[in-house]
């Protein structure tokens, strides 16, 4: 990726909505070189999608809650995968190193919906040992674009004097 592919990629993750003739102009490019970089960043798996930012309060999903869970067995990985994937509540998972082994953000409407998500599904998730719940308070950070380059191609520090 060079800096025009980088541009581009931020400009789309601020702007999705933006034409392919403004985002050419603004990364000065024809509208059909720019519209092949595109689609190349698409086709290599750089741009994985294109989707609305929506307020989960809005749609009646006003509380948020982190579940920690710590499996019972490491071959239990792919089937709890598999699971997660299709409880439509649960809208992000990691894998982590070390103990718990996930972390899971699950919406709701309200304590008492999470209350039954949990006992009716999630406690029942295939090789689960142990759940840890901590309520969101607040989104002190909304989820944002990635920064235009990693920490490690950034110039080093200055030397003090």
């Amino acid at each position: 990726m060079d800096v025009t592919d980088r541009k581009i990629v931020a400009l789309l993750q601020s702007e999705g909505r933006i034409t392919l003739t403004d985002l050419a102009e603004k990364v000065r490019l024809s509208v059909s070189r720019c519209q092949r970089r595109v689609r190349e960043l698409e086709a290599a798996g750089v741009i994985r999608g294109y989707r609305a930012v929506v307020d989960a309060a809005a749609l009646g999903y006003g509380f948020e809650v982190l579940v920690f869970a710590t499996l019972s067995r490491p071959d239990a990985v792919t089937e709890f995968d598999a699971a997660l994937a299709e409880v439509p509540e649960i809208i992000e998972a990691q894998r982590l190193f070390g103990e718990p082994d996930y972390l899971i953000r699950v919406v709701s409407a309200d304590l008492e919906s999470y209350q039954r998500l949990y006992e009716s599904v999630l406690i029942h998730l295939p090789g689960v040992r142990g759940l840890n719940s901590t309520i969101v308070m607040k989104q002190a950070v909304h989820p944002r674009p990635l920064p235009g380059r990693p920490s490690r191609e950034l110039p080093p520090p200055a030397a003090a004097t």
